[in-house]
């Protein structure tokens, strides 16, 4: 009889262990589930492939859920509050290394933040206030492990001085921010020793609402101050209404994916160079003199 109980026991609480992937009554998800590309297709997995798991209540994720690459390595651990992204979340890249680690509250980091290379080389380290904004002291590296750019933020803006470094440690420029803006008068800016000690700096893409800065479509209609004609792809060089350069680098399907792109004032005064990397903005190029 006893043995009877216990075999009972043992078989109740093994199938409350391994039971995944049920609904209920209305159809919607409970308890752990193992969702593969067959529930919900991917792009490059096959049909059996694992995608994610975690647990459900109620159709909503709770708890910490991981995700995985079609390779089947894992691609992230995400913690869940009623189905929304919040609390601790680590994402990897496919060779294993942390990519990203930090701390989401509806859909906006908070606290500790750093992003590593894939050699596993801290990339940036940062602070989040609860709003989402970087505050205080903010760091990026160099893949080598060199300081890249160190300086301090305050509600999302640079304040004060922020140092940026060449590769081998010798300072490249200082620049001096009141509320995000820079005061060029105060700000100084170097030259390698070395041609070879001056690489191309890439901060991370600056979001306005939210989204991150992207460059857009240029018609040929718009292109027609250029010189040359524009067909939307390779190299151009566009001019506005003043004869003044407008954007320049390479294109693609009619938006600028790598260079530059200058705004003006009304009264034509070069104000800013935004720079783009595959379509995305990184940063502000420095103004000269003789390019006023």
């Amino acid at each position: 009889m006893i043995r009877t109980i216990l075999f009972a026991a043992l078989l109740f609480i093994g199938t409350g262990l391994f039971a995944q992937n049920e609904t209920n009554a209305e159809g919607r998800r409970v308890g752990y589930w193992k969702v593969t590309a067959a529930d919900d297709p991917k792009a490059g997995y096959s049909p059996d492939a694992l995608v994610e798991e975690g647990k459900y209540e109620v159709g909503r994720k709770v708890g910490v859920w991981k995700a995985y690459f079609p390779s089947g390595k894992i691609k992230s651990e995400i913690t869940y509050i009623t189905g929304r992204p919040k609390g601790p979340y680590t994402t990897y890249y496919e060779n294993g290394q942390i990519e990203e680690k930090g701390n989401w509250s509806l859909n906006k980091n908070q606290g500790k933040f750093t992003r590593y290379y894939e050699n596993g080389q801290v990339q940036q380290d940062f602070t989040f206030d609860d709003t989402g904004k970087r505050n205080g002291a903010q760091k990026y590296f160099y893949e080598n492990g060199q300081l890249m750019i160190e300086g301090n933020w305050n509600g999302g803006k640079e304040d004060g001085e922020v140092k940026e470094y060449f590769e081998n440690g010798e300072v490249k420029s200082v620049r001096v921010f009141n509320g995000g803006k820079m005061d060029a008068a105060q700000s100084t800016f170097k030259k390698p020793s070395t041609p070879a000690a001056a690489p191309k700096t890439e901060p991370e893409p600056v979001k306005v609402d939210d989204k991150a800065k992207t460059t857009v479509a240029v018609a040929k209609a718009e292109a027609n101050p250029n010189i040359g004609y524009f067909d939307g792809n390779g190299q151009h060089t566009l001019y506005n209404k003043n004869r003044q350069i407008s954007q320049k680098g390479l294109f693609q399907s009619g938006r600028l994916k790598d260079g530059k792109v200058y705004r003006y004032d009304d009264n034509g005064i070069l104000q800013t160079i935004e720079m783009y990397k595959n379509f995305r903005y990184v940063g502000d190029g420095v103004i000269t003199a003789d390019m006023r």
